[in-house]
């Protein structure tokens, strides 16, 4: 079995790579070609959460289960809050191939998937790209939207907003204009990213203009609410997948108040495969339930366990 530590993990995959890997595992997945498993989450007290994701690519021979979840008081010790790895199997044996450190993917594979969904879904002419939530993960997402869109400024809101400077220092880096804005501001976004651990929405409708394009994030446990209901029944919703977006994802509370019925959520990848045409008309409001299917990290852990070995990295050892 080769073990891949966290810190390889920056040497081995890149962002434009996590967009490919992440994108063909949605395109397998409307295709019938993988699973998601169901998610098991537990909740720890004190806010932490804790909990597995796996699932199964026939088509590309991939079989295996992320454990980790997120641990508030950890940036008190040092660490990021998001702690998980990802344990690979032989699909036709059940031996253990590959352990691979899950933090960094988990943050590129998110920025992937939120990517993806501007990329297909936002308007072309999209230039002003709005965030909500200045934490670990939002620099990721900053540098994955603007691989997919030329913007023209960034503005942001955080509920601690001692938070954002650093978030405008990554703008800086990718020289696009940063400005720290009050929620209803947002409305002058193209582009919304939400991407926040909240158990309260934040952004409501009121907060976001005709023919935007939203990347939900954040919410992946039940209880977990970034955006008020009423947006998800003015918008056009798609998602990484439907059972996961009603039950643990964005669109569960408008699901339980009967705002959205299930079936008019659309996955993502049907739009990949060509099976939806995704926007319909410019003042429509897209928006992407990210809730991190389990497919997304094996995808991204079986290509640096395939580059690793590659390049001789890692570390082989006998189980």
């Amino acid at each position: 079995m080769l073990i891949v530590p966290e810190a390889r993990i920056q040497e081995l995959m890149t962002p434009e790579a996590a967009f490919a890997a992440v994108e063909a595992c949605f395109a397998a997945m409307a295709r019938g070609e993988a699973s998601n498993f169901p998610v098991v989450r537990e909740a720890l007290g004190k806010g932490r959460q804790y909990g597995f994701k796996s699932g199964l690519d026939r088509a590309g021979a991939v079989l295996g289960v992320k454990a980790g979840g997120y641990f508030p008081g950890n940036q008190a010790r040092g660490m990021i809050n998001h702690q998980s790895s990802i344990l690979l199997f032989d699909p036709e044996t059940g031996v253990p191939t590959a352990l691979v450190g899950g933090n960094l993917l988990t943050a590129l594979r998110t920025a992937a998937a939120s990517a993806i969904s501007i990329d297909r879904l936002a308007r072309p002419e999209a230039r002003v790209l709005g965030i909500v939530g200045a934490g670990h993960q939002a620099a990721f997402q900053l540098r994955a939207a603007a691989r997919v869109r030329r913007f023209d400024r960034v503005i942001a809101w955080n509920l601690h907003p001692e938070m954002l400077p650093r978030l405008g220092a990554v703008a800086e880096e990718l020289a696009l204009p940063f400005e720290a804005v009050d929620l209803p501001r947002l409305r002058e976004a193209d582009v919304i990213i939400t991407i926040t651990s909240s158990p309260a929405a934040s952004l409501m409708a009121a907060h976001v203009s005709p023919g935007s394009h939203l990347a939900c994030m954040g919410t992946d446990t039940r209880g977990k609410q970034e955006v008020e209901p009423a947006l998800l029944a003015a918008a056009r919703v798609f998602t990484d997948e439907v059972a996961q977006s009603v039950s643990i994802g964005e669109a569960q509370w408008a699901v339980a108040a009967g705002l959205l019925p299930e079936t008019a959520i659309t996955p993502i990848g049907d739009v990949l495969i060509g099976a939806d045409p995704g926007r319909r008309a410019p003042d429509e409001i897209t928006l992407f339930d990210g809730t991190g299917v389990g497919l997304q990290d094996l995808a991204v852990a079986d290509r640096v366990a395939r580059l690793a070995r590659e390049a001789g990295m890692g570390i082989e050892v006998e189980y």
